[in-house]
């Protein structure tokens, strides 16, 4: 596909690369506290003449405005559908086409021009045309991915594959990180473990993942998500190489599969 300038209604921007991943659950959108305010607060935390007495503490404020950015995000959710039509057929759909496992039986699907036919990978049938976020729980080694739907589907070349070309921008999850990828190169990795480089950080991992598209600011972004539901802010594309949301064509989401027994389900 040939790259094209950014239309009127998407102007390019410059990348921005968070090369380590924000907890939001420890962003702070209140200002803090000087250390004048904090003594105050210590006294009106035990003065019940004070006027501000019994006010919620910055923390619980804090919390409070945490819940609501999640909340924002989580409006946005849409219900998404495997489309069986692209599906490898490594690959194997069930629950209603809301669940795709690696396997090594081939599946009896039938020709067709938009199935992927070299790379384990499957497209949902949604396009994404407007604010959207979604969830999905994986296991193995898989890759979350945005593409638009002229993404190349015979063959092995990286026009095919997810995250490897201008066409699609990628999330691989595996038990020892996660590695943001978009037109070959490896755009950030965050690592299970404590470590001391710059381009790689620590997180924690449940097994799930959420993605929100935001068509009005020209950004894609990835979280992790953890056990008690706080996001974990891992990577954010914004208008991209100036293609992104500016080639007149939908995008999609999508996943590969990269190992034996893989699984997502959204």
């Amino acid at each position: 596909m040939q790259q094209q300038r950014p239309g009127p209604s998407c102007k390019r921007r410059r990348q921005d690369t968070e090369e380590e991943p924000e907890m939001l659950d420890d962003y702070s959108p209140v200002d803090s506290l000087s250390d004048d305010e904090d003594s105050q607060q210590s006294e009106r935390d035990t003065d019940s003449s004070d006027p501000d007495f019994g006010l919620p503490d910055r923390e619980t404020m804090e919390d409070e405005l945490l819940e609501t950015f999640i909340e924002h995000l989580r409006g946005y959710a849409c219900e998404l559908e495997l489309d069986s039509n692209t599906a490898h057929r490594g690959l194997k759909l069930s629950e209603d086409n809301m669940k795709v496992t690696s396997v090594e039986e081939e599946q009896p699907y039938a020709d067709h021009p938009e199935r992927f036919d070299s790379w384990k990978q499957v497209m949902c049938r949604e396009a994404l045309t407007r604010r959207s976020f979604w969830e999905v729980e994986w296991s193995g080694e898989v890759t979350i991915a945005v593409t638009y739907r002229g993404i190349s589907r015979k063959g092995v070349s990286d026009d095919c594959k997810f995250g490897e070309n201008y066409h699609s921008w990628s999330l691989e999850c595996a038990d020892d990180g996660y590695t943001v990828r978009q037109n070959k190169e490896i755009i950030t990795q965050t690592s299970s473990s404590s470590s001391s480089s710059s381009s790689s950080s620590s997180t924690s991992y449940s097994g799930r993942v959420a993605v929100y598209v935001d068509p009005p600011d020209c950004s894609l972004s990835f979280y992790s998500v953890s056990s008690s539901d706080k996001l974990t802010h891992l990577h954010t594309f914004r208008g991209i190489y100036g293609n992104l949301f500016t080639v007149k064509e939908p995008l999609f989401a999508g996943f590969g599969l990269l190992s034996g027994s893989s699984s997502v389900s959204l």
